[in-house]
């Protein structure tokens, strides 16, 4: 009887070390969930994710598992649930992934040279509206209540500042908010800044252009917010060193080749990738300290 309860032990240890090797994360049973924020149309996204992942699982020995949130809060909260292990993932998304699970930033996006953004204020070119302080009394439009482009950072421009619109709306998408400035819904806007490349616009405008080809002309620039950091791409805090080292690693290799720097323009509009900490969004925390409750 002895012989068999031993048998039986070591069948059933053999068993559950072979269920052990099958959770092992990044194996074909356990890919590394890789999520990306849906801040452009799924199918674009999606056609280039696969360019991601192959390359990711040809140059490291993990599978990778890229998904598609319908929102960044989806993102947010796969990290406290264990159903992301690291995601691109917008700036005030990465704030509230570290503050309530300890996600860590080790990469930022570069867009142009720059590893820092501003919003802009924009108004009609025919408009009275020269500077911010004209904005005070004026119908305001802004993306939504969760974009650090689109609302958080502009929002503290205008706080410190002290300006006050009468009434401000939520237009959800930074083409709606240059759309509603160019038709005359509102006063003024603001959305995401990206500096001119080649003599072409690069900031939210340039998104209207095909419908508003005079955009340019008719909707202009009042001023710039004070920057803060891109986008990060996080990592679940407690998924192995060695591993965030070596996909870090391998997506600054995939930034530096042509399909690289394809994809990861029309997936995250970055035109290259950079090592980050936590600490490097320390001037994003201060930030949303400022705006309470927001930051709270």
């Amino acid at each position: 009887m002895r012989n068999f309860f031993l048998i039986g032990v070591l069948f059933g240890t053999i068993l559950s070390g072979c269920h052990l090797k099958k959770d092992v994360l990044g194996t074909t049973e356990n890919p590394i969930k890789f999520h990306l924020v849906p801040a452009l149309d799924a199918r674009v996204l999606t056609d280039n994710s696969k360019v991601l992942k192959d390359y990711l699982e040809k140059h490291t020995p993990y599978k990778f598992q890229i998904t598609i949130p319908q929102n960044f809060v989806a993102v947010v909260e796969s990290f406290g649930t264990n159903r992301a292990d690291m995601a691109a993932i917008n700036t005030y998304g990465y704030y509230l992934a570290h503050k309530r699970f300890g996600a860590e930033a080790r990469l930022t996006v570069i867009r142009y040279g720059s590893a820092t953004y501003q919003s802009q204020f924009l108004a009609r070119a025919d408009s009275k509206i020269k500077t911010l302080k004209d904005l005070n009394g004026k119908k305001v439009a802004f993306v939504d209540p969760a974009s650090t482009s689109g609302y958080l950072l502009p929002l503290k421009t205008l706080k410190d500042l002290k300006v006050e619109p009468k009434d401000t709306v939520f237009a959800m998408k930074h083409d709606s908010v240059v759309t509603m400035i160019y038709q005359g819904q509102v006063d003024a806007g603001a959305t995401y800044y990206s500096p001119p490349q080649n003599g072409q616009i690069e900031d939210a405008r340039r998104m209207v252009k095909t419908q508003y080809p005079d955009v340019e002309q008719k909707v202009k620039i009042i001023e710039l917010s004070e920057p803060i950091p891109n986008d990060p791409i996080a990592f679940r805090k407690d998924m192995p060193e060695e591993m965030k080292e070596k996909i870090v690693d391998t997506l600054l290799q995939f930034a530096a080749t042509p399909e690289g720097q394809k994809a990861l323009d029309l997936m995250l509009g970055a035109t290259n990738l950079k090592k980050a900490t936590d600490s490097d969004y320390d001037s994003v925390r201060e930030m949303l300290r400022q705006l309470a409750p927001e930051g709270k």
